[in-house]
């Protein structure tokens, strides 16, 4: 076992965190209030690659395939703010993997380099979930009805980022409801594209810097050479099982998400217990206190670990057997939530109020036991893979 990190992981987690340092925590709290969509730090993250980085470089990408280094960009971005990152890392990936996993040569040749334009990077959208459709994806209603050569798409897809602000949206919908997971579809969504318009604009809790809607399609009709991985029945062809295959893959890229948040508020908590004095003597001097610090940064390294063997085991083509994906997204959420709340506690009545940051980490963090698959959905993947391989 290595734990180390290469000099170029070493040098990418250098840039991303001097970026979040320098670039997103100044300027955080303002789009956490305003919740203004955080343009201008989005162009910048692309002028330095950060939006395009797992890209191949033939799509104009930076060609850094390697999981544990995602894990790493994305723990220290997160560490920044959470609501910027999902722009940053998501503005781009959301879409544009679906298309990387499952698209024709064409396809990646149209759409990709869209997302690794350096200069005008276009911003994507992945709608899957829907009003009365989470995780359980079969039983969505979006249906995509084909008429000649087009696709006639018409539903509502619910909580998607960037939804109805993307340039790119990939639509997941019903082909043919008696075929279950193979009668779901993926088509690509241009901007622009009459029947295709944005819903309520939701007002969330906490990541309120990343743009959250609904996307409405109302006989939205697309080219046939829209529809995600050619044919229906060809072997590149995405369905819905494909879709859930696909999260599957980015549960750990969602833990960094909460492991930077959780060590933001970490960090935060301990320099106050140091500084902060109570009869007599720093904060941290009280076993209360320490004891906590302590439990969190036991937790916080052992999530972290969590996540590297599963991007380790990604990047090894070695099957989640036992839920590992689902375990580093399950504890690194309750790390989070936990983590936040901790600090709070620490820091008392100052940790409550606004003019401290661990209030808003602890309302970002609680997302990550929710989106992507609930912590039960995790729990119930992670019991069931238990159940059949031991």
């Amino acid at each position: 076992m290595d734990f180390s990190l290469t000099e170029e992981q070493k040098e990418f987690q250098k840039l991303a965190h001097e970026f979040a340092k320098n670039e997103i925590r100044p300027v955080a709290h303002i789009y956490d209030e305003t919740e203004e969509f955080p343009s201008e730090i989005f162009r910048k993250a692309a002028k330095l690659g950060l939006t395009s980085f797992k890209f191949p470089e033939e799509y104009g990408g930076l060609g850094i395939n390697d999981p544990v280094t995602s894990m790493v960009i994305a723990e220290e971005i997160y560490w920044g703010c959470a609501g910027i990152a999902v722009t940053i890392l998501g503005g781009t990936n959301l879409a544009g993997t679906s298309i990387l996993v499952a698209g024709t040569e064409e396809q990646k040749k149209k759409y990709i380099p869209m997302f690794t334009d350096p200069d005008n990077p276009k911003l994507g959208a992945m709608g899957l979930t829907e009003p009365g459709s989470g995780s359980d994806v079969a039983s969505m209603s979006t249906t995509a009805v084909r008429d000649g050569n087009e696709y006639v798409l018409n539903g509502t897809k619910q909580f998607i980022t960037n939804g109805g602000i993307a340039d790119i949206h990939v639509i997941f919908a019903q082909t043919d409801k008696s075929k279950g997971w193979d009668g779901i579809g993926a088509f690509v969504v241009e901007k622009g594209t009459p029947g295709l318009q944005m819903g309520k604009k939701e007002q969330k809790l906490g990541v309120r810097a990343s743009h959250t809607a609904q996307v409405i399609l109302e006989d939205c009709r697309i080219p046939l050479e829209n529809r995600l991985g050619g044919e229906e029945g060809s072997p590149s062809y995405i369905t819905g099982l494909g879709a859930l295959k696909m999260l599957e893959s980015t549960r750990p890229g969602v833990g960094a998400a909460a492991l930077g948040i959780a060590r933001a508020a970490y960090e935060y908590a301990l320099e106050y217990a140091r500084e902060r004095k109570q009869f007599g003597k720093p904060i941290i001097k009280q076993q209360a206190v320490s004891f906590k610090l302590a439990d969190m940064a036991t937790e916080i390294d052992a999530a972290r670990l969590l996540i590297w063997r599963a991007a380790w085991m990604t990047r090894n083509e070695l099957p989640y057997r036992r839920g590992e994906g689902s375990m580093a997204k399950l504890y690194a959420g309750d790390i989070g939530m936990k983590t936040t709340t901790e600090a709070i506690q620490i820091l008392g009545g100052y940790g409550y109020i606004k003019d401290y940051p661990v209030e808003k980490w602890f309302r970002d963090a609680k997302i990550y036991q929710i989106w992507e698959g609930t912590a039960e959905i995790q729990r119930l993947v992670i019991s069931r893979l238990l159940e059949k391989n031991g």
